[in-house]
């Protein structure tokens, strides 16, 4: 049912990826996503800042001096003022292709004599193509502003070019050291390597939440460290593991939301006494693969534990589990409640994934997850008016909800996952047809971007589309899930049709949520294409994970991090599939 006694893993076991490229280029969630003390964030009231419109191609001069002028610069000089509230102007992009910028190899500019494991290369990647670039330009214009006003900060706040902290590591710079590496950005990644070297360290009183801070932190250093072979990450990636562990201190082994990794005190959140079950539930692929890297099963026995407590708890309802476990108890706690949205979400995506990790080995977890569909599919599965879109709303005390978040777009990606490793073919149907309306949730916007929740009308009303949204639910934050879900779409179905629906996507973004002076912003309104509300703010998963999901998503190398050899985990960090070796 659960892997046996891990072994330290021989030299070959150790997996690393290279990734070159020949051709010239150009450029969370939900609550576990706003705060580590797991309770929604109070953005900012104020009125969005001043705008000035002006044509999208006259500042393309300006952008190509900012690129030199910033080559030129260290990071994170900006000037003191800037921090300050300032007019900003606000337009769509352009994409300009940079001439004659050799693509970097992803193994040739790395230093020979760091320690790495046996390396284990896939084919090379194809040239890029006009899509890719795009994504290349895109990253580069927000790791552009990060780099000059947030250098070594978690979040970088575009507006008011300043940043924001969270846990004080660094987020935004580790959470994008895999994505730059894939990319090709050699530069960017060895002056990202050399912050992480020098400055990132975790001897310091700070509270992180686990679930946030494993996926990105822990997940990206793991992944870093595999696909570059450089052993600087590994290293970092013990000393972090090892200052979660305090979480797991509980009565019931169910560890607790928030840990000190300074002083190894850990307590639940401020505003309740339990743990998500998503959190508690989402860690596992991470804390398992630190034990087979290092050898040191206290890793993996402290997550397996909570793995089989949770499968054996009386609470479910056909497979779906509530939103929040106790502590002190180990029991789930406010019953009847279920959704594939916030709090729960990615319990389901780590029952397939550890299944596909372990290979395939550990039944329990399938079993598990085809549980959980078979009851996704009797108590919140439904249909919309007037275009038939099916749709997965929540069930509160036998009452349906027709309210679906955009976090509950993982599902048709983890259900092509599922497809593409065996499981039922309808399982694919369901991950088409649920494709289909994450695509609506932003098509039917005026911006072409989703919201962060939406209502799906289940009668035919005249005048009434598919998909309604609140005014309380109309904000976008960069999120990835779509993107991700049309990812692993087309790479099981080979159907261009989601390329088109992510490249429609990536110009929205573009056009609504690119901050001129660097990066991108979330949004307060998706039906606002006018005045979108700008909220002075990039997640570190905007570069971790949605523009890693385009660049896959328009790669034309199926090889290229191949399903059939890497899980990613629920931050995008590509790990390992175990092999019987």
């Amino acid at each position: 049912m659960y892997p046996p006694s891990l072994q330290p893993p021989p030299h070959r076991d150790f997996i690393s990826v290279t990734l070159s490229l020949g051709e010239s280029y150009d450029n969370s969630k939900g609550w576990r996503r706003r705060s580590c003390w797991r309770k929604p964030r109070k953005h900012s009231r104020r009125g969005p800042p001043s705008l000035q419109i002006r044509a999208p191609d006259k500042d393309v001069k300006d952008r190509i001096q900012d690129r030199v002028e910033q080559e030129q610069e260290e990071p994170g000089n900006a000037h003191k003022e800037n921090s300050q509230r300032t007019v900003i102007s606000w337009r769509g992009a352009v994409i300009e292709h940079e001439q004659g910028t050799e693509s970097p190899s992803r193994r040739a500019d790395v230093p020979t004599n760091r320690p790495g494991p046996e390396s284990r290369t896939q084919k090379a990647s194809a040239p890029l193509n006009k899509r890719q670039k795009a994504v290349v330009e895109a990253f580069r214009h927000a790791w552009k502003g990060y780099r000059k006003y947030a250098w070594g900060h978690d979040e970088l706040r575009p507006l008011s070019k300043s940043f924001g902290e969270w846990f004080g590591l660094g987020l935004t710079l580790v959470d994008a050291l895999d994505t730059m590496w894939i990319l090709g950005l050699t530069k960017e990644f060895e002056e990202a390597r050399k912050w992480v070297s020098q400055k990132l360290q975790f001897q310091k009183d700070v509270d992180v939440n686990l679930f946030e801070s494993t996926i990105r932190i822990l997940g990206a250093l793991l992944s870093t460290y595999h696909l570059t072979g450089d052993s600087l990450f590994l290293e970092k990636a013990k000393d972090f593991g090892n200052r979660l562990l305090p979480a797991f201190k509980t009565p019931s082994k169910i560890p607790f939301s928030d840990v000190n990794i300074g002083t190894g005190i850990a307590h639940p959140p401020r505003w309740t006494s339990d743990s998500t079950v998503a959190e508690v539930t989402s860690i596992q692929l991470e804390f398992r693969e630190l034990s087979r890297l290092t050898g040191n099963e206290k890793f993996q026995e402290a997550v397996v534990e909570v793995t089989r407590r949770v499968h054996s708890l009386s609470g479910k309802k056909d497979g779906l589990v509530p939103m929040f476990i106790n502590t002190h108890s180990g029991h789930f706690t406010h019953l009847g409640v279920y959704t594939l949205g916030a709090r729960a979400d990615s319990y389901y995506e780590y029952l397939l994934k550890q299944w596909i990790q372990g290979g395939k080995k550990e039944t329990q977890l399938l079993e598990d997850y085809v549980e959980a569909i078979e009851g996704v599919k009797t108590h919140l599965l439904r249909s919309s008016e007037p275009s038939k879109l099916t749709f997965v709303g929540e069930l509160a005390h036998g009452r349906f909800s027709a309210k679906m978040d955009h976090l509950v777009c993982f599902l048709p990606g983890t259900l092509a996952l599922g497809a593409h490793h065996g499981l039922p073919a309808e399982h694919m149907d369901l991950a088409k047809a649920l494709m289909e309306t994450c695509y609506q949730m932003n098509r039917q916007m005026k911006t072409g971007l989703s919201p962060e929740i939406a209502h799906f009308n289940m009668v035919p009303q005249e005048g009434h589309q598919d998909v309604e949204v609140k005014p309380a639910d109309r904000h976008n934050l960069l999120r990835p899930e779509t993107v991700e879900s049309l990812f692993y779409l087309h790479r099981c179905t080979g159907d261009s049709k989601y390329r088109d629906w992510g490249w429609e996507i990536l110009q929205s973004f573009n056009t609504y949520t690119r901050v001129p002076t660097g990066g991108y912003s979330s949004i307060n309104n998706v039906q606002d294409p006018q005045n979108p509300g700008p909220r002075d703010k990039m997640e570190s998963f905007f570069l971790g994970e949605t523009l890693k999901y385009l660049f896959l998503l328009f790669s034309d190398d199926a090889d290229l991090l191949s399903l059939d050899t890497y899980v990613f985990n629920t931050e995008a960090h590509p790990l390992p599939i175990w092999t019987p070796s």
